[in-house]
């Protein structure tokens, strides 16, 4: 099974490749920039066929939720018209396209978890974006699955477990926002879950095993708890650690608007893919751990 996957140096691109390496059957191909540059859909069909893949992931995109507030333009361009080019290539070559997501195109209004067919809502310009995406994609070929995850950490790049862990380094007390909810969520974690799906799309025709999914880690917390969770790990491993000061939103203010509630409902892809669940802070002990040894 050969998975084209979008980009170079991204947290899930990473993921992705490590993973595909623990198993002899899959091979993975990470392309991006020059060869596919998302922000020149004109460069995207060429590079797809050069690559002839069983299965297309696209897992780069423009990520800079508050830099998107002033930069819509671009971040539609790469997040919508760029998938939907790749969804498009995907439908001429007769191969399933999975799309990654978001938890940003909901409004954080809900305080339940949310659930596949809950209205979409985005605040900002981000999160339309990527719903742009999401729609393009179901446009263009039926052979889909949508992925919307939320909260992402890995060993790899820039996220909220090596950021915490790097302040530590210098501060006693972090100020960590209380009162926003979602899942932190392992990259590696959402890579298993992506290659499980490839092999379901190829393995059968069902149309139940396209369409809309969400994929988290297990369980609920605010970006304080997440913390407060790193440095309790860090702290058992020998690594630095803060005091968490936990403030509100309105104390730590962006040029984005971020959902307050960014909680997603997974059962939908237990159920259909067999892609089970586990415990957030079970799954951020791989990141703390292979972060403080890098």
């Amino acid at each position: 099974m050969r998975l084209l996957v979008t980009g170079n140096e991204g947290q899930l691109v990473r993921s992705l490749l490590e993973r595909g390496a623990l198993q002899e059957d899959i091979e993975i191909v990470a392309t991006g920039r020059p060869a596919l540059d998302l922000s020149v859909p004109e460069t995207i069909e060429a590079a797809v066929r050069n690559i002839k893949p069983d299965v297309i992931v696209n897992a780069a995109a423009y990520t800079a939720v508050d830099k998107a507030e002033t930069d819509e333009d671009l971040a539609t361009l790469v997040n919508g018209k760029a998938a939907g080019e790749l969804a498009r290539v995907a439908a001429l070559l007769n191969v399933p396209i999975v799309q990654v997501s978001t938890d940003y195109v909901f409004d954080g209004s809900k305080p339940d978890a949310y659930v596949e067919t809950d209205a979409v809502s985005p605040l900002g310009a981000y999160g339309r974006s990527k719903l742009a995406g999401e729609r393009a994609v179901a446009q263009a070929t039926p052979n889909h699955v949508i992925l919307r995850t939320a909260w992402v950490h890995s060993p790899f790049g820039k996220n909220f477990v090596k950021t915490m862990l790097q302040l530590a380094e210098t501060r006693d007390t972090l100020g960590v926002v209380a009162d926003q909810y979602g899942t932190p969520t392992s990259a590696l974690d959402i890579a298993d879950a992506i290659i499980t799906v490839a092999r379901n799309l190829l393995s059968s025709d069902d149309a139940s095993l396209r369409g809309v999914f969400h994929f988290t880690n297990d369980g609920r917390a605010s970006w304080a708890d997440f913390a407060e969770e790193i440095f309790r790990q860090s702290k058992d491993l020998g690594g630095p650690r803060a005091q968490v000061n936990r403030i509100p939103t309105s104390a730590y203010p962006t040029p984005a608007t971020r959902p307050t509630n960014s909680k997603l409902n997974c059962d939908k892809l237990q159920v259909i893919h067999g892609v089970s669940k586990i415990d957030w802070a079970v799954s951020t002990r791989e990141t703390v751990t292979r972060s403080l040894s890098l």
